[in-house]
């Protein structure tokens, strides 16, 4: 059976999205000319800034073109539906914000992407601008701690986007703008939980299958497989199964502050969200830690898919500096 979207054609439908944004969001994006998926921040790049570039595919909005604007991302390159942007719009993009200081590149740590942003890095060291990459690897699901820089990047972005951001906007200098988002990734955690798949607007058809009955945890923003499938439980059971695995590998001591993100996948209502925010919370209390900052809704999306995500960021006095610092994007602005 196909599933149902109101969109016109499959193939056009990134395009026309990216139209409707910049119609919607006139005050924070602009295309670059004959570019049309490098969207630039109006108000972000400026001169003696580093210039932080963001992408990946669609399908997860407001990741990423969501992030772009003064204060956190000078710029994203779009890709399509779960796919990554090819070299050309990345490489508008690093021309469109380099102010002189160096470029950084941030992404989830996923092989497409990998390979057409180095690719763009070189093309635009032909042009002497700089540039550096720091991948995002907050999936604790993806693979051990022990093999974090082969984890996913997933709804930790939010965050580490965040940090990394601000230290641009502060004028850190390129070596401390880098290890600043090192720092944020490394201590950012993501698990989450699938309970129906979404659908591609090409086909129309599920990603993957999965029983009435059954969740799986662990499973990646393209559908990529879990940890483990399981029956449904309830959010309680979920969110402690979820919080267990963020917590073991933490090892945060009583005390120490955390940024929190209880995320949707794209149709789980607020309604579950917040019931899950309220056992993170008891669970997080339980664990002697102190919520600073917290985010619910929908900020790391898979199109249509049933399930939600908790990030924590194990926050210390600069990334809690980071994380506070004002931004003012299209659809994310603290």
């Amino acid at each position: 059976m196909k599933t149902k979207k109101l969109i016109n054609a499959g193939a056009d439908a990134v395009d026309e999205m990216l139209q409707g944004v910049l119609v919607a969001h006139p005050r924070h994006l602009y295309a670059v000319e004959d570019v049309p998926r490098a969207i630039i921040a109006r108000n972000g790049p400026r001169k003696g800034k580093v210039g932080l570039v963001i992408g990946g595919g669609s399908g997860h909005e407001p990741t990423f073109l969501g992030y772009v604007g003064k204060g956190l991302a000078d710029a994203a390159a779009i890709g399509n539906v779960f796919a990554s942007p090819p070299p050309d719009p990345i490489i508008a993009c690093a021309k469109a914000v380099d102010g002189g200081a160096g470029v950084l590149f941030m992404y989830g740590n996923y092989a497409g992407d990998v390979m057409n942003f180095d690719m763009a890095a070189e093309m635009l060291a032909l042009d002497e601008i700089e540039v550096r990459t720091v991948l995002t690897t907050d999936d604790v699901a993806s693979a051990p701690a022990d093999q974090r820089e082969e984890r996913r990047g997933v709804a930790g972005n939010v965050f580490i986007f965040k940090a990394a951001g601000a230290a641009c906007d502060l004028l850190y200098s390129f070596d401390e703008v880098e290890r600043a988002a090192r720092h944020a990734n490394a201590r950012t955690y993501t698990m989450g939980v699938a309970l129906a798949p979404c659908s591609l607007p090409q086909t129309l058809k599920p990603n993957f299958l999965i029983g009435e009955e059954e969740m799986e945890i662990g499973m990646g923003i393209h559908g990529e497989p879990g940890v483990a499938r399981e029956s449904l439980k309830t959010a309680d059971a979920v969110t402690d199964e979820l919080m267990d695995s963020i917590l073991r590998e933490m090892k945060a001591e009583r005390g120490d502050r955390v940024a929190v993100l209880v995320n949707s996948l794209g149709s789980t209502p607020m309604m579950e969200l917040y019931i899950m925010m309220r056992r993170v919370k008891a669970r997080l209390d339980e664990a002697g830690l102190v919520i600073h900052t917290s985010l619910v809704g929908n900020y790391c999306t898979s199109l249509e898919m049933a399930g939600a995500s908790i990030t924590v960021m194990h926050l210390d006095d600069e990334l809690q500096r980071l994380i506070d610092h004002p931004c003012d994007c299209a659809m994310f602005a603290r």
